[in-house]
C-alpha cells in the first residue's frame, strides 16, 4: 500500500526538525509529500528539504494570501530558475480567496501563473476558497491546464466543472467532519480516478483535533475515512489516489531523475 500527501507545508516551523516525522511517515506507507510554496522567499528552505528527504517534491508559486507587488516581482524573477530544479513538479500554490478579497492584482498574479503552467506544460496546485465563480472562467480562458483543486469542499456538480477543465480534486480532513454532508456526499459518488489525498498540514486538522496543528501522519486517517464513506478497502483508496498523484506530478520520472 502506498500513500501520497499531495499538499503538505512541511517547510513550516511546526515541523522543525523534520527527521523523526519523516521516518514516521515512511513507517505509515507515506512515500511522497508535495510541498506547495506560498511565496518565493521560502523556496530555498523547501528546496533543501526536498534534497534531504527522498520522496519530497515541491511546487513553486505565490499563494493569494501573500500577493503584493513585491512578492509578484520576486515570483516572476525566480520562477524560471525554480522550474529547473528536478524536485519542482508544479506551479502553485496559487488561486483566489474570496474571504480575503480579490483585487485586480490578485487576478493578474493568478493569470500570470496560469499562463506559465499552460506554456510550460506544468500542473497547478490551486487554492479556491469562496471564489469559484471568479476562478472557473479564468481556468477556461487559459486552457489547456492540468492540476489539483486543493482542499475541495464543494458539490459533485462543482467538482465535475473543475474536472472538465483538467483538474483533479484534493480530498483532505474536511471529510472527517460529520457536518460536512455536501462534501461527504460528493466523495461517495465521485470516481476515485479524479481524487488525490492531502492533509494541508499544519492546517485543516481532522475532526476531534480542532485547534491542534495537523500532521502528514493524518493522511492514513483521511484514507480510512474515505474508505469508510465509500465502503471500499483502504488499500484500493490509497493505491488509486496515489497513482493519480504520481501521474499528475510525474513522480515516477522524478524519482529516476532526482
Amino acid at each position: 500500500m502506498e500513500l501520497i500527501d499531495s499538499h503538505c507545508h512541511l517547510d513550516f516551523p511546526e515541523f522543525t526538525p523534520v527527521d523523526q516525522l519523516w521516518q514516521q511517515c515512511r513507517q505509515q506507507h507515506i512515500t511522497n509529500i508535495i510541498i506547495p510554496a506560498t511565496e518565493a522567499k521560502h523556496w530555498p528552505r523547501i528546496q533543501t528539504l526536498c534534497k534531504q528527504y527522498k520522496g519530497c517534491y515541491w511546487s513553486a508559486g505565490l499563494h493569494p494570501w501573500w500577493v503584493e507587488h513585491q512578492s509578484y516581482l520576486e515570483l516572476q524573477t525566480a520562477l524560471e530558475q525554480a522550474l529547473e530544479d528536478p524536485h519542482c513538479v508544479a506551479i502553485g500554490e496559487c488561486g483566489l480567496d474570496g474571504s480575503k478579497g480579490i483585487s485586480d492584482l490578485h487576478t493578474q498574479v493568478l493569470c500570470w501563473q496560469l499562463e506559465q503552467a499552460r506554456d510550460r506544460h506544468m500542473p497547478l496546485i490551486l487554492h479556491a476558497h469562496k471564489a469559484h465563480q471568479a476562478l472557473l472562467p479564468l481556468l477556461k480562458a487559459y486552457q489547456p491546464l492540468t492540476g489539483v483543486v486543493h482542499g475541495f469542499h464543494g458539490s459533485l456538480e462543482l467538482a465535475h466543472r473543475y474536472i472538465r477543465l483538467g483538474f483533479l480534486i484534493g480530498i483532505g480532513g474536511g471529510i472527517t467532519y460529520p457536518r460536512a454532508q455536501k462534501t461527504r456526499s460528493m466523495v461517495s459518488q465521485l470516481s476515485l480516478d479524479h481524487m488525490v489525498l492531502e492533509t494541508d498540514a499544519p492546517s485543516m486538522p481532522l475532526y476531534g483535533h480542532q485547534g491542534k496543528a495537523n500532521s502528514p501522519l493524518a493522511l492514513a486517517d483521511i484514507n480510512q475515512c474515505l474508505a469508510d464513506i465509500r465502503s471500499e478497502s483502504v488499500e484500493d483508496i490509497a493505491n488509486i489516489t496515489s497513482a493519480n498523484s504520481r501521474r499528475l506530478f510525474g513522480l515516477d520520472l522524478c524519482d529516476n531523475r532526482a
